[in-house]
This record gives structure tokens, C-alpha cells and sequence, in this order.
């Protein structure tokens, strides 16, 4: 069977990468980061969604030298998570430069397990303003670790697969449906605790998907605002 590498964050949207690199026949080989976040909820969702999808490996990779560099509210204590709405060019939830590493060191995953894809979740549509989300940011980064390996450099080719690139959370949340894709054990909320706050911008983003799909979330809100 064909592999393929997740990028799983125990979230929404990796989530449903995870559902959809199944329907097209890949065998499952999910990769989390602990990058210093603010909690740890993160990664023990991603175990759960590991264990669902029957994943024969899950590697969870510690990069927490990007709390050493901080210039994130999701790694930095002193700067606080945005609540309330969700309108900031570029919010103070970004980390620099994430997604960057968290695919180099996926393609280095793959080509020691000889995958063909990488999937990571990434929207260009409905996220929070984070540049290495961009459909440019994607494609050449996807060049660059095909020239940056033994795979690549050998014939071989590593291909980042984007399905929810140009998806709302609304049509990702109805894929995910469609796909039985477990979101009872998802997380998103910035603050981590087991009851989400429903202010923070990724709340919200996922509120208001779930809303325009006409589907309940399955997950605690200590808050639901009006979407």
C-alpha cells in the first residue's frame, strides 16, 4: 500500500487531511509536533486521532527550540491570545516560520519510510492571516524538498498534498462529515483547556463553519457566541 505522511495537529482541518488521504488509498503515517505550545492538548487529541484511524505509526517530534525563539502568543506566555473576533492582518497566534519546519522535517519522515505524499491542512480561505498558509508558500516549498533530498535527487518525487487549500471551514467541516471524520476527538482552541473557549480566533473559525454547514460540533464551548 502507497504511504502517506500526516501532518496532524490533532485539529479540525488535519483531521479531515487524515480522512481524505485514507479515501485515496495511503497508508497512514501521521507525524505531531510538541513546537512548546501553550498546552499539550494538542498532541493527546492527535494520539486519539492516530489510534481512530488505526495508524501503524504515529511519531510525535519534539521541537520545542521554537519556544527558545518565542514572537508567537502560542509559544510566548507574555503575549496574549486574541479573543473576540477574528480581524488582524497577521494575529499574534502565528509562529514564525512553523509550517516551514514542520514540513521539512515531514519530508525527511517520508523519505526514511518511503512515502510519496505529504498532507497538512492548510486554508487559504477561511484561516487566521498566517502567510505560510498561502498557496505560494505550498508550491515552493514543495519544490524545495524535492531538491533538498535523496529522493528527489535520485528520481524520486515527494508530492505536499493541500486538499482544503481553497476550502472554507464549511466545506471542510462537510467533507469531514462525509468521510465519518471523528471531530469529537479534535481540538482547536488556542487556549487548550478540555472545554474550548469559543472567543479565540480559531474558535470562532470553527463555530462558524459548523454553523454554515448546519451541523453541531461535537466538542464543549465554554462560550458559544452568536456566529
Amino acid at each position: 500500500m502507497k504511504k502517506g505522511v500526516v501532518v496532524l495537529s490533532g485539529g479540525l482541518d488535519s483531521t479531515t487531511c487524515m480522512g481524505i488521504a485514507k479515501e485515496k488509498g495511503y497508508e497512514l503515517y501521521p507525524i505531531t509536533f510538541h513546537y512548546g505550545q501553550r498546552h499539550n492538548r494538542e498532541v493527546e487529541q492527535a494520539e486519539k486521532v492516530a489510534a481512530f484511524f488505526n495508524a501503524p505509526e504515529h511519531r510525535i517530534v519534539d521541537v520545542s527550540f521554537l519556544q527558545q525563539i518565542g514572537g508567537s502568543a502560542l509559544t510566548d506566555d507574555s503575549i496574549e491570545v486574541r479573543q473576540g473576533g477574528v480581524d488582524e492582518d497577521i494575529p499574534s497566534t502565528y509562529v514564525p516560520a512553523r509550517n516551514m519546519i514542520f514540513l521539512a522535517l515531514a519530508s525527511a519522515y517520508a523519505e526514511v519510510i518511503g512515502a510519496e505524499a505529504i498532507y497538512i491542512g492548510v486554508s487559504a480561505v477561511d484561516y487566521s492571516g498566517y502567510p505560510d498558509c498561502r498557496p505560494e508558500f505550498i508550491q515552493s516549498m514543495n519544490e524545495t524538498v524535492n531538491l533538498a533530498t535523496k529522493t528527489g535527487a535520485t528520481g524520486g518525487q515527494f508530492e505536499i498534498e493541500v486538499p482544503l487549500i481553497q476550502m472554507t471551514k464549511k466545506e471542510t467541516i462537510e467533507e469531514g462529515l462525509r468521510l465519518g471524520v471523528p471531530y469529537e476527538l479534535t481540538t482547536s482552541c488556542y487556549l487548550g483547556e478540555e472545554v474550548a473557549c469559543g472567543e479565540c480566533d480559531s474558535c470562532l473559525l470553527r463555530l462558524k463553519g459548523f454553523d454554515e454547514a448546519g451541523a453541531e460540533d461535537p466538542i464543549p464551548y465554554a462560550k458559544k457566541p452568536r456566529v
